[in-house]
């Protein structure tokens, strides 16, 4: 591979936040401060009650039955202790519930957030028991959008990235 296509993917590292560059020295992981990661669980807490209010309201029955579904195999998959997989499967569950939101532009400024807070996020599956509890905290989000409560589907999404950025931080006291 050439220095090209290299210096490319850093450069859009160091756009997203996700890599700082430092000159003489090269790039490296950035790790926000706490405000600062506080401040992006804040914002992706927002983002994704919001597309689950609305997916509450707008989701057809049929991506509501594929979110049951996807539901489903977070539970198998918690039931087995895989993280790998149990992190793929559940970008899909948020996406959609993105998707449902039938709001592009929300949808992708969630999309952002998520990504920038993803390396975060993933740490958390790591704690004891993580798997399981978040596999119920997303029953909650799943029952209240098939029963249609634009509130409690909110709430429920809210909760459950307070929950995951206090994960987050019990993984992070701990290393």
């Amino acid at each position: 591979m050439s220095r090209t296509p290299v210096r490319e993917a850093l450069r859009q590292l160091v756009a997203s936040g996700l890599v700082e560059s430092k000159a003489h020295r090269g790039a490296v992981v950035a790790r926000p401060d706490t405000e600062r990661l506080n401040s992006m669980f804040e914002a992706m807490a927002e983002l994704e009650a919001l597309c689950a209010g609305l997916a509450a309201e707008r989701m057809p029955a049929a991506e509501r039955h594929a979110l049951e579904a996807l539901h489903e195999q977070l539970r198998v998959l918690s039931y087995a202790g895989d993280p790998q997989r149990f992190h793929q499967v559940n970008e899909q569950f948020h996406q959609a519930i993105y998707v449902g939101a039938r709001n592009t532009y929300i949808a992708e400024m969630a999309l952002a957030v998520r990504a920038r807070v993803q390396p975060f996020r993933r740490a958390q599956f790591r704690n004891l028991g993580r798997l399981a509890k978040s596999q119920a905290e997303h029953g909650r989000v799943v029952e209240a959008i098939l029963r249609g409560d634009r509130v409690g589907a909110a709430t429920a999404m809210r909760d459950h990235i307070d929950l995951v950025r206090g994960e987050y931080e019990l993984y992070a006291d701990s290393v």
